[in-house]
């Protein structure tokens, strides 16, 4: 990097905070010149797609994930910090892969996997709409597996 007033190479940085979520500040003072300047630096990430189960792909969308999680604990004791928290969890764990490609069958056990430690209503209901439910015994066996704690 450089000065952007006097082009030289030598700087120090005088001042670094956190800015929004994936960013930084800092403020930088050139070491000829004496002068301040700030930038903002955020790390890069890689654009991730889904490959949804009919073999489409799609750009990974956070949001999707969201609006399902929220749909699934609507009107339980779930708080918007609890939901954040296993949204930022699930898209670090995706990202944290080795690939560009996610298959959307590995992010719906993600998000289920969240919801089972929050809310058991929450993950039935996730689970029911997932999985495509066809009967009443699909929501049996899910209902006997979580009392059977598996």
């Amino acid at each position: 990097m450089r000065c952007p007033f006097c082009d030289h190479e030598s700087l120090k940085v005088v001042d670094k905070r956190a800015h929004l979520q994936d960013s930084f500040r800092r403020r930088r003072e050139c070491l000829r010149c004496n002068r301040r300047f700030t930038t903002y630096e955020r790390q890069e990430t890689v654009d991730l797609r889904v490959v949804k189960k009919s073999g489409e792909r799609e750009q990974f969308d956070k949001n999707k994930i969201l609006k399902g999680i929220l749909k699934a604990c609507e009107k339980r004791p779930v708080t918007t910090e609890q939901v954040n928290d296993a949204l930022r969890e699930i898209e670090t764990e995706l990202r944290s892969n080795d690939t560009e490609e996610i298959h959307s069958t590995v992010i719906g056990e993600l998000v289920m996997g969240k919801l089972m430690g929050l809310d058991k209503v929450a993950y039935v209901r996730f689970a029911s709409v997932y999985k495509d439910f066809a009967d009443v015994q699909s929501f049996e066996d899910i209902i006997k597996k979580l009392k059977s704690g598996e």
